[in-house]
């Protein structure tokens, strides 16, 4: 009687194949199917509409020389400040009015280190909210 020899290998041949057809049915099926539409939650308006004041512009020029620009009506629209004036005024600004951004506009040509001055002194007097005005890049 002969001996049946023990095979240790495994035939994948029909495992590919069927990978395969799975394959080709999942890519014809795909473009068919319509991707599910969201509908998205509605949220009533808020009696009280939170408008943020104008912000504050502090422009430091190519003298390092500053000038304030106030957008708020019946304020007058620029004026030179110095460093105590500006703190000054700012000091009285947040006690009224804590969320009024300030933005700092610096000439291109101004060094480094005096927006840094500018901005370490609106980081010590606690303004919350404070950004720097570019002008965008044109393409």
């Amino acid at each position: 009687m002969r001996q049946r020899k023990l095979m240790n290998q495994i035939n994948i041949v029909p495992y590919v194949d069927v990978m395969l057809v799975l394959l080709v049915i999942f890519m014809v099926t795909a473009p068919l199917v319509n991707p599910g539409l969201i509908e998205l939650p509605s949220v009533g308006k808020s009696s009280q509409p939170q408008q943020t004041p104008p912000p504050l512009e502090v422009v430091v020029k190519r003298d390092t020389s500053m000038v304030l620009r106030e957008r708020e009506p019946g304020a007058k629209e620029e004026r030179d400040v110095t460093m105590p004036e500006l703190i000054e005024i700012l000091k009285v600004r947040q006690a009224a009015k804590p969320d009024q951004p300030v933005v700092i506009a610096a000439d291109k040509e101004v060094r480094y280190e005096a927006v840094l001055k500018v901005m370490d002194e609106l980081q010590k007097l606690n303004v919350k909210r404070v950004g720097l005005m570019v002008k965008p890049a044109e393409q």
